[in-house]
Order: C-alpha cells, then sequence, then structure tokens
C-alpha cells in the first residue's frame, strides 16, 4: 500500500500549475465538454450503443465544433415539435454546392441531390413508439425559458440526451435513453412523475 501511495503521489507531484490552470478553464469555459446548464441538473449516465452505419459519414464535429453551427440551424423542427428532423438535403447543399465540393462525402451528397433522392440516414437516438417525447418542451424548459442560457449554448442542452455530438462524426447513441434515464432526469430537474405524461 505504501508503495502505490508514493507512486500517486509522485505522480501528482508532477502535474505542473500550467496543467492545473488549463484544467479549471476548461471546467469554466462553455463548450468545453465540462460546462452547466443552468437551473437543470444532467441525468447520470453512460451507454455503449451500437454504431448505426449511415449512407455518408456527417461530421458533427467539424460542423457543431469546428464551424460553431447551431445544432437548431440543421434540426430545424427541435424548437417547435416532437422531432428534431433530419435537414432537407437542400439545406446541406445550400452550403455544398460552393464548400468542400471536392471531399467523398460532399460528392456522395450531391449524387443524392442530382438524382432528387435524400440519403437514406438512419434513426441513431430511438425511443419505443408508446414512448411520448417531444424536443420543444424539453428546449422551453431547459433554453428558451431557462433564465441564464443563451441560445448559442443550445448544445449543452441537446448533450443531456445525445452526448457530445460536437465530439463525435456519425452521432452514437451514448444515453440510455431508457425510463430510468428519464425518470432520473425528470426527479433531478422537477419534471412531470405522471405516467401519461410520457406514456400515450
Amino acid at each position: 500500500m505504501k508503495r502505490y501511495s508514493n507512486r500517486l503521489y509522485e505522480g501528482l507531484k508532477r502535474i505542473s500549475l500550467g496543467s492545473a490552470a488549463l484544467l479549471v478553464v476548461f471546467a469554466a469555459v462553455p463548450g468545453t465538454g465540462w460546462a452547466e446548464v443552468p437551473n437543470a441538473v444532467a441525468p447520470k449516465g453512460a451507454h455503449a450503443g451500437d454504431d448505426v452505419p449511415q449512407p455518408i459519414e456527417f461530421p458533427h464535429d467539424v460542423h457543431a465544433k469546428i464551424n460553431q453551427i447551431n445544432c437548431m440551424y440543421c434540426h430545424t423542427y427541435a424548437r417547435r415539435s416532437k422531432v428534431a428532423g433530419i435537414p432537407p438535403t437542400s439545406k446541406c447543399m445550400g452550403c455544398h454546392t460552393i464548400i468542400a465540393t471536392d471531399k467523398e462525402r460532399i460528392k456522395k451528397l450531391t449524387e443524392y441531390w442530382e438524382s432528387n433522392q435524400s440519403p437514406p440516414w438512419k434513426k441513431v437516438h430511438d425511443v419505443p413508439d408508446y414512448v411520448h417525447f417531444t424536443h420543444e418542451k424539453h428546449l422551453d424548459r431547459f433554453l428558451f425559458s431557462n433564465e441564464g442560457m443563451d441560445v448559442e449554448r443550445v448544445s449543452e442542452v441537446c448533450a443531456f440526451c445525445h452526448g457530445e455530438v460536437k465530439e463525435m462524426t456519425v452521432a452514437k447513441k451514448v444515453k440510455s435513453l431508457n425510463m430510468g434515464f428519464c425518470r432520473r432526469c425528470h426527479e433531478a430537474n422537477d419534471g412531470p412523475s405522471d405516467c401519461w405524461k410520457c406514456h400515450k
């Protein structure tokens, strides 16, 4: 035990003051992965979901993190309906008729566009049919009606259920989205406990 304690102590001693300061910055700056949504408790729990192959390997990290495109720009229905929605190909082509046209992903997207087809995207975050979940109500509670929360930080709210998508290429299910997961979130955030709110 003593040898373990000494090794731990020596390892901790090696952490420089600069590294510690960097950790403090990451914890305090929104968008670094450690930011917190005000007036909310993020649901706990992780999930190792299956990789869902998509027709095009969509790089969420490039769009949401590097280019800082708001989640709701592409997923426009999230703020006003049950589903977030997959953007129409026309929205993608609004940029990609001129941006990154030499990339293989965009060439494939252009093929779909020119043949008047949408890429056959597959669902990643799905709940059973008997579960009534609405993005609109959750975004209203945690974003639009949440004092101190800016629309630019919507990805932090999305991360509650979808994980840090802006760190991913193709979206992967990293939260279980099962009843226990939802109940813990409702209990921590004073959400409804009436069965009929979520089960129709």
